[in-house]
């Protein structure tokens, strides 16, 4: 580990939504903004959309933590389920569990939870991660569970998270109703290139350095061309390009190790059919006509042979690489198909000779 030859007190580019490393770029900052003043509004359904490694959930989990003396949360991520599935593992996250209950049930008992909530003065929050994968019949389960209100009031705040497919879902026909009841939807962004050396900053200072910039800036400009500004990118990048300054005794990351690291995580080069040491593409035959001429003859007494027997197509021509056992598998395709094409080539010469009393010209 770098932690001791950088001075640092904790890994700074972990792979956990630790909401104390949360970098509110500006796009993040109007997202939290936003959902915070949706669950005091009691608006109902609110959506975040995020590709992936946005920081989607550790901006949830730091909405969560401002709620924590003041509401009743439950997070959900189970979300390859069914609608009873659905159910229980919301009444899971309440301290419920009962999987002998049947549907009505466990409604009826949800719905005890959330009056129980709402006497005591608390708020109800369910947030559902990566809410793209859940059935169309499990959104509509989701749904229903905004039916649970009195007349005041919603008794709770149904947060739906997810990658852009749920967008396209929600734009179906058939979860109209849904749509209609998500009244604010965000979005987060890639950092920008200039703000990528704010993120590093901030996730080191986070975790106890103290010092000199580590990164350069010609290494920071390439960490934000690779990662195309992905935070969840930016940290594996990182904690790559410091792990190997610290195996060089380097207390600096400079270009050639974060180009290095680039070599070390193009994953292309573990791919055969990608890999530079592959072997080199057959040449390409020449591509086959619809019919072949056979004699130097006028059109109409022309022998034609089948467009069939002419060599296939060379496989991997799209620029793919063929593997020893392929390009040994075409020749011997090929050697069949030119034994093919010498026969129709041989009996054409022999009906030319039979219809013209003369030899075939060679």
């Amino acid at each position: 580990m770098y932690l001791k030859f950088f001075g640092l007190r904790e890994q700074p580019f972990g792979v956990t939504p630790d909401p104390r490393f949360l970098y509110l770029s500006a796009a993040h900052r109007e997202a939290l903004a936003s959902l915070y003043y949706g669950i005091e509004a009691g608006r109902g359904f609110l959506g975040l959309i995020a590709k992936p490694g946005m920081g989607k959930t550790t901006l949830l989990f730091h909405l969560l933590e401002k709620f924590r003396s003041s509401a009743r949360t439950a997070f959900l991520f189970q979300t390859q389920c069914n609608s009873r599935e659905f159910m229980r593992f919301l009444l899971a996250e309440l301290g419920y569990n009962d999987d002998g209950q049947d549907f009505v049930r466990m409604h009826e008992e949800f719905n005890k939870r959330l009056l129980q909530e709402a006497r005591a003065g608390n708020r109800f929050i369910v947030v559902i991660d990566e809410a793209q994968n859940l059935e169309p019949s499990v959104l509509e389960t989701v749904r229903l569970l905004s039916d649970f209100e009195t007349p005041r009031a919603k008794l709770m705040t149904i947060i739906l998270a997810g990658q852009p497919e749920l967008a396209g879902k929600l734009a179906s026909p058939g979860l109209a109703q849904l749509r209609q009841r998500v009244s604010i939807v965000n979005r987060l962004e890639p950092l920008p290139a200039w703000e990528i050396k704010s993120y590093v900053e901030h996730r080191l200072q986070i975790a106890g350095y103290e010092g000199n910039p580590l990164f350069t800036p010609e290494a920071l400009a390439e960490i934000a061309r690779f990662t195309e500004g992905i935070p969840r990118n930016v940290n594996n990048f990182c904690f790559n390009a410091l792990s190997l300054a610290c195996a060089l005794r380097q207390k600096t990351v400079d270009l050639p190790v974060v180009q290095e690291v680039i070599a070390d995580l193009d994953i292309t080069k573990h791919v055969p059919e990608l890999s530079s040491d592959a072997p080199a593409v057959v040449s390409e035959a020449p591509a086959a006509q619809a019919t072949v001429p056979v004699m130097d003859e006028p059109p109409s007494h022309r022998e034609e042979v089948p467009a069939s027997a002419s060599p296939a197509p060379v496989p991997g021509k799209n620029g793919e690489s063929l593997t020893p056992a392929e390009a040994k598998a075409y020749m011997q395709q090929v050697a069949a198909k030119l034994k093919t094409w010498q026969g129709s080539l041989d009996r054409a010469a022999e009906q030319y000779s039979a219809r013209t009393g003369r030899s075939a010209p060679d």
